[in-house]
């Protein structure tokens, strides 16, 4: 007698939610097949230290060895070359859209922030890959945020992340933002911090907060795509299942195709929660509420220091590498 298949709560969780691969690892795409990947600094710093990137990795370099330019801009330039080629090689892999992060230390500065898509949007069309399948990752900062609006204003679509309350989530639904990236992992990451106790995944900080935004778009019938991110655990992921989409550590994603059972779905359109009034959200409103609230601005400002620390280290590799 034969047993019958067993469906993994991973398949199950792609029946209602777009699963999409938080990773530059090419081997673990072609293993869990998602629809999208997104990628930071940390991850290309990862990626480009795999053996599989390293022909990309030497022929930045060479290509860097014959511009023109200071040594700091020549750096840069071998970076942001080394964020598209693991983004190029990363739209071979999946049907969908592959995010590509603006350089961490520009989060303040809204015109620098809109040169910079544009260029690597330049780039990518460049090796012959449209628009239409890069989405540019920003930090959700008010400067980000104004970027953003810009940008999507010219047909070029935006993630914005880094994401960790309502009021950056409205802002973002205001500026017309094609996807925001609401952190889940981080959140709950400062409440264990700040209170000394665990949660379950019901009463999870990172779980309610996404739960609110998803509610408040899909009352006010905002467009804005919601990808929940920053997992930490295989709990978190399915107490959000029905979400838009999911961005998923490979671990995690590794973990819920071992897993089988049922999933429950948590978040549907028509089944919104109450959610308060739609929000006039103006920049001395953003101000307002992220100042008093402690965890979004101290994890936005946090994220924004890790991106651009780990984009130093990508930009130290270069330099060893250009000298060598």
């Amino acid at each position: 007698m034969t047993s019958l298949p067993t469906t993994s709560k991973l398949d199950l969780l792609r029946s209602m939610t777009t699963v999409v691969a938080d990773t530059g690892d090419v081997d673990a795409i072609r293993t869990f097949k998602p629809v999208d990947c997104t990628t930071n600094p940390t991850l290309v710093l990862k990626a480009v230290a795999l053996p599989a990137y390293e022909p990309m990795v030497e022929e930045a370099v060479a290509w860097g060895r014959k511009a023109s330019g200071s040594a700091e801009a020549v750096r840069r330039a071998v970076c942001d070359r080394l964020a598209v080629s693991v983004g190029a090689e990363l739209t071979k892999l999946v049907p969908g859209r592959v995010s590509t992060e603006v350089d961490a230390d520009l989060s303040f500065d809204t015109g620098a922030t809109v040169e910079k898509a544009r260029a690597v949007i330049a780039a990518y069309e460049a090796r012959g890959i449209g628009r239409e399948r890069i989405l540019v990752k920003i930090a959700s900062t008010w400067e980000g945020i104004r970027a953003a609006e810009i940008l999507q204003r010219e047909g070029i679509d935006c993630n914005l992340t880094l994401l960790f309350s309502l009021a950056q989530a409205v802002a973002c639904a205001d500026a017309g933002v094609f996807l925001i990236s609401p952190f889940v992992g981080r959140i709950l990451d400062w409440h264990v911090k700040a209170e000394g106790r665990t949660f379950t995944p019901d009463e999870d900080p990172g779980v309610l907060s996404v739960r609110g935004i998803y509610d408040y778009y899909k009352a006010h019938d905002i467009q804005t795509v919601v990808m929940a991110a920053s997992f930490r655990s295989t709990g978190e992921v399915l107490a959000l299942a029905g979400c838009d989409r999911m961005t998923v550590s490979p671990a995690l994603l590794e973990a819920l195709d071992k897993e089988t059972g049922p999933v429950e779905r948590r978040l549907a359109p028509d089944a919104a929660r109450a959610t308060p009034a739609k929000l006039v959200m103006d920049e001395k409103a953003f101000r307002w509420m992220m100042n008093e609230d402690a965890m979004a601005t101290e994890k936005l400002a946090e994220g924004i220091r890790l991106f651009a620390k780990d984009l130093a280290k990508l930009s130290q590799m270069v330099a060893e590498r250009l000298a060598a």
